[in-house]
C-alpha cells in the first residue's frame, strides 16, 4: 500500500498532533481541576456557582485527554507501551481519581441536602489527586523515568507544581466567570498561585537542560541560544505583568475579566514549547525518538485520515460549548 502522505513527515504531524491534543487538555482541563480544588475554599452557595461554571464544559475538556492518549498508543505504539509500563501506578491513579470526580460531580447535584457535602469533599479529592498524578507523571517523563530517590523527590515537587499551575489557571478562569466578592477571592487566589507556577515553571526549566548533554547544548550554544531568548522573556514580562494586572480594581462586569485567563493559557503555552523543544524529536528523552517509535506509514496514512475528521469535531464542540455558555455563571438547576 501506497502512503497518503510521506513516510517521514508522518511521526512528525502526529507528534504535533498529540502535543496539541495535551497542551489544550492542560488547558482547559486544567481551569476546572483548579475550581474543582478551589471549590474547599468556598461554602455551599459559592461552591454551587464554582462547580456551575465549569458545569458545561468539563465533559468536553477530558475529552483532549483521551484524544491525546489515543494518539499515542495508535501512532507510537511502543513508545504507549513503555510510558505506561512505568508510568502504571500513578495512571491507574489518575483514572479512579477522573472516575471519582465525574460521579461526585454529578451525584452532588442530586444527593439529600444532608449528603451533599460528601460529595464535595469527593469532587475535591478527585480534583487534587487527579492534578498530583499527572504532575508526578510530568516529572518521571522529564528524568526519564529515573527511579532514584532524589528523582521520585522531583516527580513529588513537579506533582505539586502542577496542582499549583490548576490553581492558578482555575482561579483566573473563576475571574472571567463569576462577579462580586467571589470574584475578588479569586483574584486573591490567583496572585498566589501565579508565583508558584511561576517558581515550579523556572525548576523544571532548569531540570530539562540538566537532564542529558544534548538538551542542555540545544539551549546554550550559538546561535540557538539567542532564539530561544523570547521564550523565557516573554514568559516572566507575562508573570510580572499578570501581577501588575491582578492589582488593578475589578469592576462589576469588567470587560478585561478575560485578560488573567488568557494570559494563563499563553502561559501554559509557552512552557509546552520549551519542553517540546528540548525533546524533539525524541519522545523519551535520549531513548527512543518518533521515527523508532511510530507505527508503520501505511497505519499512519490511514488513521491520519480519520485523526483529521476527529479532531475538527472535538476542537468545534469545545468553541461551541465556550460560545453558548459564554458570559457569566449562573446556578445549574436539574429541574
Amino acid at each position: 500500500m501506497t502512503p497518503f502522505f510521506d513516510p517521514w513527515w508522518l511521526p512528525v504531524i502526529f507528534a504535533g498532533l498529540m502535543g496539541l491534543s495535551i497542551l489544550l487538555y492542560v488547558i482547559l482541563d486544567g481551569y476546572d481541576l483548579g475550581v474543582g480544588m478551589l471549590t474547599r475554599l468556598e461554602k455551599d452557595e459559592e461552591r454551587d456557582l464554582m462547580v456551575a461554571s465549569i458545569g458545561p464544559f468539563w465533559d468536553a475538556n477530558e475529552t483532549w485527554l483521551v484524544l491525546g492518549i489515543g494518539l499515542l498508543l495508535v501512532a507510537f505504539p511502543v513508545a504507549h507501551g513503555l510510558i505506561l509500563t512505568q508510568l502504571y501506578l500513578p495512571v491507574v491513579l489518575m483514572l479512579v481519581a477522573l472516575i471519582l470526580r465525574g460521579v461526585s460531580f454529578e451525584f452532588r447535584a442530586k444527593a439529600p441536602p444532608e449528603h451533599k457535602h460528601r460529595w464535595d469533599h469527593a469532587f475535591f479529592a478527585g480534583s487534587l489527586l487527579t492534578a498530583l498524578c499527572q504532575g508526578y507523571m510530568l516529572g518521571a517523563y522529564v528524568l526519564g523515568f529515573d527511579q532514584s530517590f532524589a528523582a521520585v523527590l522531583f516527580c513529588l515537587l513537579a506533582a505539586l507544581g502542577l496542582v499549583a499551575g490548576y490553581l492558578f489557571v482555575g482561579a483566573c478562569w473563576l475571574i472571567y466567570k463569576v462577579e462580586g466578592d467571589l470574584q475578588q477571592r479569586a483574584v486573591r487566589w490567583a496572585e498566589v498561585t501565579l508565583w508558584l507556577t511561576a517558581l515550579a515553571m523556572a525548576i523544571i526549566s532548569i531540570a530539562t537542560p540538566l537532564l542529558s548533554t544534548r538538551i542542555f547544548t540545544r539551549w546554550f550554544r550559538l546561535p540557538e541560544i539567542i532564539a530561544l531568548l523570547p521564550i523565557p522573556i516573554a514568559s516572566a514580562t507575562l508573570f510580572v505583568g499578570l501581577a501588575i494586572f491582578l492589582r488593578r480594581p475589578l469592576r462589576p462586569k469588567d470587560e478585561l475579566s478575560w485578560v488573567p485567563l488568557a494570559t494563563a493559557g499563553i502561559l501554559f503555552a509557552l512552557g509546552f514549547v520549551g519542553i517540546a523543544y528540548s525533546f524533539y524529536p525524541y519522545l523519551i528523552a535520549d531513548r527512543l525518538d518518533i521515527w523508532q517509535a511510530a507505527a508503520s506509514p501505511e497505519s499512519l496514512s490511514i488513521i491520519l485520515i480519520g485523526a483529521l475528521f476527529v479532531l475538527p469535531v472535538i476542537l468545534g464542540y469545545s468553541i461551541l460549548s465556550h460560545w453558548i455558555f459564554r458570559g457569566k455563571a449562573t446556578h445549574l438547576s436539574y429541574e
